[in-house]
């Protein structure tokens, strides 16, 4: 898969220049000046961030992220005690690391902060992208699509816009009353909006939108820019900290802990065996996107939860243990599906590539008749040491009941023995989930996974089975038996899997049949729609995290964030449309609007 081609020109001073619009990026003059004065004393920063402990950032036009740099320069000298900040910008021509590298060359002063955002920059030309500042208490959330599309589905209010589209007169499609109404909506009482432009357009757009606008002196050669405001009504003293339990100590609960510690929300974690006790506990798993051939709304949500999940294991200590996963095409759909997906345009440059037999077989090792799909961003991961990093202290006690009383969910243990009153508790234990909510939609789905101790080198596969290195040997499996809760390990799927594991790689099989093989059972949750339960219960201040089924380690880091962003009132980084598939009431809620569309057509006669 090719890169695109370059989207700048540059000048013989070295400045970019879009092709695309023929307008530049930043002022000749000094272009980091110029972001600090037009947005960020546009905006009134840093006094509109005093005293708060959650600040959010819009932005229409990410460029060269010159903007953001500039924010984020000023966010790390005067942000206030324990405070985060979210940024959302939007981006729909994204230029590639080396063009925006060469941009920001010229600013030694920033070059650190540009690192880190460079070091995280998207390859993918499209979706949505999160960046981690956690040295700042930071968040980029960046969503590479059309305007109207990104304000749309993004579920957080601003309290300061930089709006830096191209030139209203290039890129009127940026400036439109309905993108500036788009802009007022997601915007927080007595948020604040900054532009360089004073085009008439763009003023009366800001009004009807709601906002007052003023001109001020602009900067270098123009003589003016403008700066918005929504009105300003009492705001209400910050809430204090919600206190928070996590129920369950596999990669969901570890998810939702790592993201509620980047928010600064403290939080207990209990679990009846110890972390990674259940389905999250075997020595190895893989880390690949689910191949969704339909290209809508769900391979948006699962694409983009693979990638936040690679980004997190690789930045993880221990984590991986290897990268590359070799996809094989079992029969004529895979291959039809694997091609659709390589060119849909959701991965970037050298994320995958389809394999001849061939060159499959080389990868694989043995001779296959099989075509394939070369994951090369795909990860077999080490669980443990993910969960090592990234939970809280946990507890190992099994909750034996969550009262609602009016101080909030008091937790106590098989006994009655009280563990604590807390605001809001997460339910992130997978089909054990049913032990306190009994009527969750939630279907067992019993695994056993074998492996072996082994020094022989492993190239990663799947096929419907699968084959991964573990630490000092491989693993390989699983048995997927719906509707079974057992755990005991049975000899009979230990040979179901070494039959599996023959499909691909027949002659490594037939070695293993007579190896020292152990073996793991345990029970993975899922669903009616093989979609998780993420998101409000529908229980006051009961928060769900579970049904991932074999998806746990690719789905749950990017949806346990959705939950800690629901708690700490920050924004989601899921867009509306993917929070509405995973949300736990969907059922219902498609349940009822069937009924609702079945009696309106009741009675009508066919014309």
């Amino acid at each position: 898969m090719r890169g695109d081609p370059p989207i700048l020109d540059w000048s013989s001073a070295g400045e970019p220049r879009s092709r695309l619009y023929g307008d530049v990026y930043f002022s000749a003059e000094d272009g980091l000046s110029e972001a600090r004065a037009v947005f960020l004393e546009g905006c009134d920063l840093p006094g509109l961030w005093t005293g708060r402990t959650r600040f959010v950032v819009g932005e229409l036009g990410f460029g060269t992220g010159l903007n953001i740099l500039a924010l984020l320069d000023l966010w790390r000298t005067t942000r206030p005690p324990g405070s985060h900040l979210s940024i959302f910008s939007v981006e729909a021509h994204l230029m590639s690391r080396d063009e925006a590298r060469r941009a920001l060359d010229r600013w030694p002063e920033i070059a650190d902060l540009a690192d880190q955002i460079l070091r995280q920059w998207p390859k993918a030309r499209s979706g949505r992208h999160r960046m981690d500042l956690p040295d700042l208490g930071a968040h980029l959330d960046l969503a590479l699509m059309d305007v109207g599309t990104a304000l749309e589905q993004w579920q957080g209010r601003a309290d300061a816009w930089f709006l830096d589209g191209f030139s209203p007169a290039l890129n009127p499609a940026m400036w439109s009353d309905e993108v500036l109404a788009l802009v007022a909506r997601k915007t927080a009482p007595g948020g604040r909006a900054a532009t360089f432009t004073v085009a008439g357009q763009v003023r009366r757009g800001l009004q009807s939108a709601g906002f007052s606008v003023d001109k001020r002196p602009g900067f270098g050669r123009k003589r003016e820019r403008l700066v918005a405001s929504l009105p300003d009504p009492a705001i209400a003293a910050p809430p204090s900290p919600p206190r928070v339990a996590i129920i369950g100590a596999g990669i969901a609960g570890a998810s939702v802990s790592r993201a509620l510690s980047d928010l600064g929300i403290l939080h207990q974690v209990f679990d009846g065996e110890g972390p990674g006790s259940g389905a999250s506990g075997n020595p190895a798993a893989l880390v690949t996107p689910r191949l969704d051939a339909g290209l809508g709304p769900v391979a948006r949500l699962t694409t983009q939860a693979f990638f936040r999940a690679r980004d997190l294991y690789l930045a993880t200590p221990k984590a991986v243990l290897s990268q590359g996963v070799l996809q094989l095409a079992v029969g004529d759909r895979d291959a039809g599906r694997f091609d659709k997906i390589a060119a849909s345009g959701f991965f970037g440059p050298g994320d995958l590539e389809i394999l001849t037999p061939d060159e499959a077989s080389a990868r694989l090792g043995e001779d296959t008749a099989l075509s394939g799909l070369d994951l090369a961003s795909a990860l077999v991961i080490q669980p443990g040491s993910v969960l090592s990093a990234w939970l809280e202290i946990s507890t190992q006690v099994r909750i034996g009941a969550m009262i609602d009383t009016p101080g909030g969910w008091r937790l106590e243990d098989q006994i009655g023995t009280p563990l604590g009153t807390f605001d809001v508790v997460v339910l992130a234990a997978g089909q054990s989930c049913l032990d306190l909510v009994p009527a969750l939609d939630l279907r067992p789905v019993r695994g056993q996974a074998t492996w072996l101790d082994t020094d022989e080198p492993i190239q990663a596969a799947a096929w419907g089975g699968y084959l991964v290195p573990a630490p000092n040997g491989v693993l390989f499996g699983a048995t997927h038996d719906r509707g079974d809760s057992a755990t005991e390990i049975r000899p009979e799927d230990q040979s179901r899997n070494l039959d599996a594991l023959a499909e691909a790689r027949p002659a490594l099989a037939a070695r293993f049949r007579d190896g020292n093989l152990s073996n793991r059972a345990a029970v993975r949750a899922t669903t009616a729609d093989s979609l998780p339960l993420a998101g409000p219960s529908g229980h006051p201040h009961l928060f769900l995290l579970c049904g991932f089924g074999s998806h746990g380690f690719s789905f749950a880091p990017v949806m346990g964030e959705h939950v800690a962003a629901l708690i700490g009132g920050t924004p989601s980084p899921l867009s509306a449309e993917a929070a509405e598939l995973i949300h736990p009431d969907r059922f219902r809620r498609r349940m009822a609007r069937r009924s609702h569309n079945s009696a309106g057509n009741a009675g009508k006669v066919p014309s």
